[in-house]
């Protein structure tokens, strides 16, 4: 957090590099402006948000133009909370507006042609009419009443995304503390993971202290366990944990913006030849993947270490997509570089000196009833990887009992 007697992360520069990126972005393509729907992208051009609450309603807009000061149309009073407390844009960048939110105002409302006309009144002042406007998300409502004032068209995505790639040091910093956050999250399931415990109960734990220690938004808590470890559900249920079940966590949550992806896998109570073996495997294919990441080093450098589809006993890439994978991390979960067996071959990306993103692998055990999926998050430095994620992941850590029968153990941690 900012204090006035430690420089720790500094929010007004934070503000003024993010949008200054984007507009940098903006200049380098074809587009006259980008008109933002995804919530990541209009607080890193914006610096607002308005909570959970619009994760999923397409209910605020941005417009960037090119050469100007983005123009956000926010959800009724917002607009007014920003001219008061968002002094770092003129009050002009804050204005009421409405959309068609997904489609719950038709054209029969009127409403998209009015936000559609406020669009065409933004490119009209700054001369922009007869270029494209790149768009990320939105639906086709809105796009129909685009189309009826003639307003052209394009994909912002590769702007926002080549905007979002490299983070500053506000950034890392910022990510480091969401890292730290899911930390002590790991550290109070590993003391709470028993026998009787539900995977529902772990994630609602879990949630809670996210939010007593800073987080703003909890995407996701995987909580999957015993036989449920193989195939991957990527999803908690109420299953009730036994004696000897493998456990694996993704803490998915934003802390001021910004994004974790943190996997974790456990024993409970006791750990068999077969869980430890898997453990190890995964490891394996994981560190392997850490040790190539330097700057200069191509992605599909990093995919040729893990195994392919068929050696995990699935016909194609597609088809076990996300179990060996990378991911870039910032305010959106999914940024560059993504690097999978799948498209790091016919489109690798070189790896850049402040790139920060996540490498998550996946092993089953032979006998189908556990997995082990571990993951870190990666600083890319001069000197080479720096990993934030600090809860123990070397190691098959089994909670809840001293025992692994043959086995080493120490204070509950697996030498594997």
């Amino acid at each position: 957090m900012a204090v006035d007697w430690e420089q720790r992360v500094d929010f007004a520069r934070l503000r003024s590099d993010r949008l200054a990126r984007a507009k940098a972005a903006l200049e380098a393509s074809e587009l006259g402006a980008v008109l933002l729907f995804d919530q990541n992208n209009i607080r890193y051009v914006t610096s607002t948000h308005i909570g959970e609450w619009a994760r999923d309603k397409s209910a605020r807009c941005v417009l960037l133009p090119r050469g100007g000061e983005p123009v956000l149309w926010d959800f009724g009073s917002a607009a007014k909370h920003h001219q008061l407390y968002a002094p770092w844009l003129p009050e002009s960048s804050w204005q009421a507006g409405v959309t068609s939110m997904r489609g719950a105002m038709p054209e029969s409302s009127g409403v998209p042609d009015l936000l559609a006309g406020h669009i065409y009144d933004v490119l009209d002042d700054h001369g922009l009419l007869d270029q494209p406007v790149g768009i990320d998300l939105t639906d086709m409502e809105t796009l129909a009443s685009l189309g009826r004032r003639r307003i052209l068209t394009g994909d912002a995505a590769p702007v926002m995304q080549a905007a979002r790639k490299i983070k500053t040091g506000d950034e890392i910093a910022l990510l480091d503390q969401a890292a730290g956050i899911v930390d002590a999250a790991y550290q109070q399931i590993y003391e709470t993971l028993r026998p009787g415990v539900r995977e529902h109960e772990i994630v609602a734990a879990t949630q809670k202290l996210l939010f007593e220690l800073g987080s703003e938004q909890v995407e996701a808590i995987n909580a999957v366990s015993g036989d449920r470890c193989s195939p991957h559900p990527h999803v908690f249920s109420d299953r009730l944990l036994r004696p000897g079940d493998q456990a694996f966590f993704d803490i998915i949550h934003s802390f001021m913006g910004y994004r974790t992806c943190y996997y974790r896998t456990f024993s409970v109570g006791t750990a068999n030849q077969q869980q430890l073996d898997a453990y190890k495997q995964c490891r394996e294919w994981l560190d392997d993947a850490i040790e190539l990441v330097r700057p200069g080093v191509t992605t599909d450098k990093i995919a040729e270490v893990w195994p392919t589809a068929q050696e995990l006993g699935f016909p194609s890439e597609e088809s076990c997509f996300g179990l060996q994978f990378g991911h870039g991390l910032g305010v959106g979960l999914y940024e560059a570089p993504m690097i999978s067996r799948l498209n790091s071959f016919t489109d690798p990306i070189v790896i850049e000196e402040g790139m920060v993103f996540a490498l998550e692998t996946y092993c089953a055990t032979r006998d189908g009833k556990g997995a082990a999926r571990i993951e870190e998050e990666i600083v890319v430095t001069a000197e080479g990887p720096e990993i934030i994620t600090r809860f123990p992941g070397e190691e098959l850590l089994v909670c809840g009992r001293q025992y692994v029968r043959g086995a080493d153990f120490v204070a509950d941690r697996v030498e594997v």
